[in-house]
């Protein structure tokens, strides 16, 4: 059985690396010809993928520090783990609502500067006679609205009607199996300017990708109205600049976010309508831990049985092994490669006990259960057909 190494280029917690015990992956700290990356929040790069690579797993949803593109290119299957530290940001995200609605602050902030009144009997008079400085609105019977309604929008939006908050969610993508999740209270909003014209609090839940660099602007903002503005997906999806633009508008009533900026500081520092926490919606031991189990687990299935699970860049695939022979094969994804690869497997006098093919995008996977003993010739023939860009031999 072929032994695979697995670098790990971030702090991963060891209750997932304990889950390569008893597997045929060993964890290695230093090679240079690693198998498989384990990765949270560190910059991968060209350098990083070497010809050995096969995989990178990273624990955590955002793969924007991964060269996605080029992994797919090299034919580099790229992991996530969706849902792992959703229960953590959702938790995050009502710390956030109960932040900007109840001035908790700016409270927290007056009473830590109050050093001088050393006597309760003068405390307590001047807390009574300042305490409607902070009067906050409850969030039952507001109305809340949820951008992206994926493993952490969905639980948000579940979170919202618990409180007794009017629930509205956008999400043109929304799978069939999220939409199970959501309580039958929330209502679908028809586009983003419906959301952000209807709702007292707003929290975003998209992924960072081309075409939401910068989605919330002061386009969709202007049609806020002393609304609260959260962002607990990534920064580059907010214009920064524009939301600054609506908070000296007033159009929005504060901004809470897990992700700072420079310019966010600055104003933070001078103003109260912007909070800003050091990216910390999956920092939890629990969301650690569940983020690792997974991204190991799935690496651990790819390398030893070529399965595929939660990839953002390959098609999901299982099949449940009938031979000690299995060959996987990713092509690009055009016409008459199965035909090719079953009339080269023929010609190699290679018995299929079970295959199955999948697709998405340009890129195609194929998994093949051989009957008979392959040799690393068949290996080099196939591998040399047009339009494959590798193969590999799991016995």
């Amino acid at each position: 059985m072929t032994s695979f190494q697995v670098r790990p280029y971030s702090n991963i917690s060891p209750i997932g690396l304990e889950k390569f015990g008893g597997t045929n992956c060993s964890v290695t700290e230093t090679s240079e010809t690693p198998d498989g990356i384990l990765v949270r929040s560190t910059k991968l790069n060209e350098g990083h993928l070497g010809n050995t690579l096969m995989a990178i797993s990273r624990a955590g949803a955002g793969v924007n520090n991964i060269p996605v593109d080029l992994c797919t290119d090299r034919g580099v299957v790229v992991f996530n783990t969706p849902g792992a530290n959703a229960n953590a940001v959702k938790e995050l995200v009502l710390a956030g609502l109960m932040l900007s609605s109840r001035n908790i602050f700016s409270s927290i902030d007056f009473v830590n500067n109050l050093q001088h009144l050393s006597e309760m009997k003068d405390l307590e008079p001047y807390l009574e006679e300042n305490k409607k400085l902070f009067k906050g609105k409850e969030l039952a019977g507001s109305v809340l609205g949820v951008v992206g309604l994926g493993s952490i929008g969905s639980k948000v939006a579940k979170m919202g009607v618990a409180l007794e908050m009017h629930v509205i969610g956008y999400d043109p993508a929304l799978s069939v199996e999220a939409a199970w999740k959501l309580p039958s209270e929330v209502i679908p909003a028809e586009s983003l300017e419906e959301l952000f014209k209807n709702s007292d609090y707003i929290t975003i839940h998209i992924p960072a990708l081309d075409s939401t660099k910068g989605i919330i602007n002061k386009d969709l903002l202007k049609h806020c109205e002393g609304v609260s503005l959260l962002n607990f997906a990534r920064h580059e999806v907010v214009n920064t600049e524009d939301v600054l633009e609506i908070l000296d508008s007033n159009n929005l009533d504060n901004f809470i976010t897990d992700f700072p900026t420079p310019t966010l500081i600055k104003r933070a520092n001078q103003h109260k309508d912007v909070i800003l926490l050091p990216h910390i919606g999956a920092s939890t031991f629990q969301a650690e831990e569940n983020c690792a189990v997974m991204a190991v687990n799935q690496m651990v299935d790819f390398l030893e049985n070529g399965n595929i699970k939660n990839s953002v860049n390959f098609p999901n695939v299982q099949l449940n092994r009938t031979t000690p022979n299995r060959i996987t094969i990713t092509n690009k994804n055009v016409p008459a490669m199965i035909g090719q690869i079953a009339t080269t497997l023929g010609d190699l006098g290679l018995n299929i006990a079970d295959m199955t093919n999948v697709s998405r995008g340009d890129i195609a996977y194929n998994i093949i259960d051989i009957e008979n003993t392959v040799e690393e010739e068949a290996i080099n023939t196939l591998s040399s057909i047009e339009n494959v860009i590798n193969v590999r031999l799991l016995k």
